[in-house]
């Protein structure tokens, strides 16, 4: 593998050797890689640092409820054809000019390697990985009102994202590199913290990270908080000058770290509220 197709972190992502060992593995292997981990463990971010330090474009897939795995690959627009045809003044049969490619479908269309992000893909319907099958091992699709095959120019770097909202079928699983990323312990998001808060005062950071952690110890929290509302937490403390004897004592502005109101009203080990 090239020195260049290797990932080893990048400026605002802080990986542990476990993690960049499996996406180099991934890479190596041209299987997709499935992450999970719970919310706020840095899942999607981590498409934009191996971008990064790749130096590729990133395409990302955000799917839904309502996905479809055709919605990836292309979109026939046949209510714009049907309009043209009615009320202006284009060349309708041309179909090509009526497509459009889906994320997985500009990855595969791109004259230069790319890496591809498809999000969250528990939240589309059970099947929705299945119909991905055949393109990702093929790195292919028809397109039949063309009646072509649309072929990867390059095979990219494609990361998939997992809440584990839901159980994805085992033929999927086989076909992917699996990694689940741990929650960070303390001295790692120390690490975390400092890239996006590198001039905080440590006796602030500590005070934060104490109750931090108390916190997600609370037995019976709905939503444990994460890095991502960690991060906008310390946010909220710097601007409003909160000293390290406050942090502890008060709690404050919890609204930012807690998300359910059940939560707010629960007491951390070591709060004086």
């Amino acid at each position: 593998m090239a020195s260049f197709d290797r990932f080893s972190g990048s400026s605002t992502y802080i990986a542990d050797e476990g993690l960049k060992e499996v996406v180099n593995a991934a890479i190596a292997l041209q299987r997709p890689l499935l992450i999970k981990g719970e919310p706020g463990t840095g899942k999607t971010l981590l498409a934009h640092a191996v971008a990064e330090a790749l130096d590729r474009p990133l395409i990302p897939w955000h799917v839904k409820s309502t996905t479809r795995a055709v919605d990836g690959l292309y979109h026939y627009d046949v209510v714009q054809r049907l309009n043209d045809s009615r009320f202006g003044d284009r060349d309708v049969s041309d179909i090509r000019s009526y497509i459009r490619m889906g994320p997985l479908g500009a990855a595969f269309a791109s004259e230069t390697p790319v890496v591809v992000l498809i999000d969250e893909i528990d939240k589309a319907d059970v099947e929705f990985p299945n119909d991905l099958l055949r393109e990702l091992d093929e790195m292919a699709f028809h397109v039949p009102e063309l009646d072509e095959t649309v072929r990867a120019r390059h095979r990219p770097v494609t990361l998939i994202t997992s809440n584990a909202e839901k159980e994805l079928p085992d033929a999927f699983l086989r076909r992917c590199v699996f990694h689940y990323i741990q929650f960070p312990d303390r001295e790692q998001m120390i690490e975390i913290v400092r890239v996006h808060h590198p001039d905080l005062e440590s006796a602030v950071l500590d005070a934060a990270l104490d109750r931090f952690f108390a916190f997600r110890k609370v037995q019976g929290l709905r939503k444990r908080p994460s890095t991502s509302e960690l991060i906008d937490w310390l946010s909220v403390l710097v601007h409003a000058g909160m000293d390290p004897e406050r942090i502890r004592a008060e709690d404050p502005f919890l609204g930012v770290l807690l998300k359910q109101e059940a939560d707010l009203g629960r007491r951390a080990p070591g709060s004086s509220r």
